[in-house]
This record gives structure tokens, C-alpha cells and sequence, in this order.
């Protein structure tokens, strides 16, 4: 009799409990239950995303690939053409993720093959002004530092010396002094100053760049002198 006692004021216990508690434990699980169903929709969501923007860049290497190995120009045109589609693609589709800095790095060297500087240093710059998204970390200073490299080239082949010049000198380039160095010879020569534009290329040489073109520049302004 004890243990029956006990066992009615057991279920008196969990009813009264229940009573007060039963609707919010309700809703706590139901808003728990749809929480969790929005968060696996949401992650689903991102890596089909990724797996997007991963498949598009890959295309893109492979057209790169096939580039540099047919001789026929027609289709090096029609796969230069795609390679910068992709490229835009990329920025508007999944402009988040490191896959569109990559593919307008690529994009921005197909329209300079296809003489579009215009369209080269649109791809570069979107890259520097979405530098803060997506993946990108201090590991990844190396592609911005090549992103204003190449840039700053464009910028001197359409003939803003100017403008290049002030793009060069407000960046340290660390591990890129070399590739930076020639520019800023590239540069003053565009100015012409030889005095600066020959300071620059042996500053390249001493960080590093031992390249034919290079030796060929200096050769030049030491014939001039």
C-alpha cells in the first residue's frame, strides 16, 4: 500500500509538473527542432554553393591548361572568352568565396591577352575591394600583393604612370620587393627618369631577380648614359 501511495503521488507529481510545464517544453522543442532543420537547410545551402563556385573554378584551370597547350587560336579565343565569363560569373554568383578572387585573377589575364585593359583592372580591382570576404586571411596577402602587382602594370600600359607609381609606392611588398622593384623601373622610365627608373632595376637584382628582361632594361639605360 506504501508503494502504491507513493506511486500516486509520483504521477499526482509528474501531472502537476506537466500541467506547468508542458506547453513551454513544447515550444522549446519545436523552436529547437526548427532551428536545426533551418541550420542543416542554410549549411546544405553553402556547400552546394561551394561546390558551385569550386566546379566553375576548376573549369576555369582546365581551359587555362588547354590555353597553354593548342596552337590554334581560334580556340585559345573561344576558351580565353570563357575563362573571363566564369570569371564574372563568379564574382556575381558566389562573390564570398575565395574561388571569385581566384577566377578574376585569371579573368583579368585573359582580357589582357585580349588587349581589354579596361576589363583587366575592373577583375583586379573587385578583387581589392572585396579583399575582407570569403576566406581571405593574412596567409592570403600574397595573392593581394600579385592582385596590385598586376594592376599596377595595367594601370602603366594605359598610360597612368601617375596614378601606377602612387599605387606602388603606398604598399609594402615584402616578399615581392623584386617584382615590385621593376615595376616602380618600369615606371620612372614611363617618366622619364632613368636616374630612378636605374635605382629601381638594381633594386630588383639585389632582391632577387636575376630575369632576362630585367638585365636587358638595365643594359638599355646603361647604352643611353
Amino acid at each position: 500500500m506504501a508503494i502504491n501511495a507513493a506511486e500516486e503521488e509520483t504521477v499526482e507529481s509528474l501531472k502537476q509538473w506537466w500541467e506547468e510545464n508542458g506547453k513551454q517544453l513544447i515550444i522549446l522543442v519545436v523552436v529547437g527542432f526548427a532551428a536545426f532543420t533551418s541550420w542543416l537547410v542554410w549549411t546544405n545551402s553553402q556547400n552546394a554553393s561551394l561546390d558551385s563556385a569550386s566546379d566553375m573554378y576548376e573549369e576555369i584551370l582546365a581551359l587555362a591548361i588547354t590555353d597553354a597547350g593548342q596552337p590554334g587560336t581560334l580556340l585559345i579565343s573561344r576558351d580565353s572568352e570563357r575563362i573571363v565569363e566564369l570569371g564574372a560569373q563568379l564574382r556575381s554568383e558566389h562573390g564570398d568565396s575565395t574561388y571569385a578572387k581566384l577566377g578574376s585573377l585569371f579573368a583579368a589575364q585573359q582580357s589582357v591577352r585580349n588587349d581589354d585593359l579596361d576589363a583587366a583592372e575592373i577583375s583586379l580591382q573587385w578583387i581589392l575591394d572585396n579583399e575582407q570576404g570569403g576566406l581571405l586571411s593574412d596567409a592570403d596577402e600574397g595573392l593581394l600583393l600579385t592582385t596590385n602587382l598586376r594592376l599596377g602594370r595595367i594601370i602603366l600600359a594605359k598610360g597612368d604612370a601617375e596614378r601606377a607609381l602612387a599605387l606602388v609606392n603606398n604598399l609594402d611588398p615584402k616578399t615581392f620587393e623584386a617584382g615590385y622593384s621593376e615595376l616602380r623601373g618600369d615606371i620612372y622610365l614611363a617618366m622619364g627618369r632613368e636616374v630612378d627608373a636605374r635605382d629601381a632595376y638594381n633594386a630588383a637584382q639585389q632582391a632577387g631577380s636575376n630575369s632576362d628582361g630585367l638585365r636587358m632594361k638595365l643594359d638599355e639605360l646603361s647604352n643611353e648614359s
